[in-house]
């Protein structure tokens, strides 16, 4: 079978997906913005398009995400043409529609099938509008009106796909019904060996001795810092859980950039903003005992969270995060927001601890608890495990469900 897979930032949420299907024997090709010249990764053609440069022009505020959209579905169409005037035809389109490069390829190629990678339709209602009333918008009667415009992308891709892949119930739920009929939900995977318990690890910082699991660390990671990510509520309980907790060292994990949700005041960033706001409250002596790593590598970053003894996870409504399921198959025991998209990995007290997503005071308190009682630790580490094991193990769970979601969208055999 020829699988044309489609991402911006190829491989992207396909890692594991394409290299699988290549190794069976499918022939696979790759179409992202990511390389400059044509190669060859995991035994996928890994092919370059480019963005054509444009002159500044006007268009409505709300149109701009649509406008960009379109114009990385241009130059994605026009570099598949150039394939399919070299007598290239996929049989199947794998793609992930968020940035719109797949928006035009059923127009070059009508008899090739289509699955896409759903993870997130934007919905218009609270929780998931001005969830967080501090970054309310100005205009809150115009977000309904923006965010319809905002599906457009979706919408020009519903007609064209057979069908489409969600990591999680909640982000599947978030698609009309005309499409949710059509997601399968499987999680993109984890892999459990690698993100598993180690007793005898140790983290190296310079300038300061070994951390082992001897030593109290309490663990946040994002892939950014930022209010989506409740990185201001968790820097608002950082003075309280220093002074609750004079041994414990904090290890911070995200970069400086958005991934999500608005940005900060020109000149600054998020990071920086809730530091400077909760500076005076910390002590220099105790700032010492707080490490933003920024981003690091992944080996390092799963010592960290091997190490942790309370792993803090928050988020809005919103996708969810791998971090938090590898926090999981790591061991750890995990203090995490109140929301939907969590409930669905961790239940109250069986796999971790649930806080309101706002309730600074309620994330102290359920921190320092385990922090005292390593039965609690223990107990919800091992389940934690355990579900991620049963529920998100890339070989044995995920990548199987994924391949038989792609061969479910090929039309079957005529037996003659």
């Amino acid at each position: 079978m020829k699988i044309l897979f489609i991402h911006q930032n190829f491989p992207g949420q396909f890692k594991h997906l394409a290299p699988a299907l290549a190794a069976r024997g499918d022939d696979c090709t790759a179409l992202t913005l990511k390389v400059k010249e044509p190669t060859d990764w995991k035994g996928v053609r890994v092919l370059p398009y480019t963005l054509p440069e444009r002159k500044g022009q006007n268009v409505h505020p709300w149109l701009v995400d649509l406008d960009t959209k379109v114009t990385r579905g241009e130059a994605c169409w026009r570099a598949a043409r150039r394939l399919a005037d070299e007598g290239y035809v996929p049989d199947l389109i794998l793609a992930h529609p968020g940035w719109g490069e797949s928006m035009f390829l059923r127009d070059l190629w009508p008899e090739a099938r289509m699955g896409l990678y759903c993870e997130l339709y934007h919905e218009a209602g609270y929780p998931h509008l001005d969830f967080d009333p501090e970054f309310r918008a100005r205009e809150p009667e115009v977000q309904p009106l923006r965010i319809r415009l905002k599906n457009l992308n979706n919408h020009l891709h519903f007609p064209y796909a057979e069908a489409g892949l969600s990591p999680t119930t909640f982000q599947a739920d978030t698609f009309p019904d005309e499409f949710r009929r059509r997601i399968t939900v499987a999680h993109d995977g984890i892999d459990t060996n690698w993100s598993a318990p180690d007793a005898g690890v140790a983290l190296k910082l310079k300038g300061f001795p070994d951390y082992t699991r001897e030593t109290e660390i309490i663990t946040f990671v994002n892939r950014n810092l930022e209010p989506y990510r409740g990185y201001h509520i968790f820097m608002r309980a950082l003075p309280d859980l220093l002074r609750a907790r004079p041994k414990a060292r904090v290890i911070i994990i995200g970069g400086d950039e958005v991934s999500y949700g608005s940005a900060p005041p020109k000149g600054k960033t998020w990071k920086q903003i809730f530091r400077d706001e909760v500076a005076g409250q910390i002590s220099d002596a105790d700032w010492r005992r707080v490490h933003f790593l920024g981003r690091i590598p992944h080996d390092q970053f799963t010592r960290v969270l091997q190490i942790s003894r309370v792993h803090v996870y928050l988020t809005y409504p919103f996708v969810l995060s791998w971090s938090l399921i590898e926090a999981m198959s790591c061991g750890a025991a995990i203090v995490a927001s109140d929301t939907a998209p969590v409930r669905e990995v961790i239940a109250h007290d069986q796999t971790g601890r649930l806080v309101d997503f706002f309730d600074r005071a309620a994330l102290v308190r359920e921190v320092c608890d385990l922090l005292e009682d390593p039965g609690a630790r223990a107990r919800l580490g091992q389940a934690a495990r355990k579900h991620a094991v049963e529920a998100y193990d890339l070989e044995t769970i995920c990548l199987p469900r994924q391949i038989a979601w792609v061969d479910s969208i090929m039309p079957m055999p005529v037996v003659s």
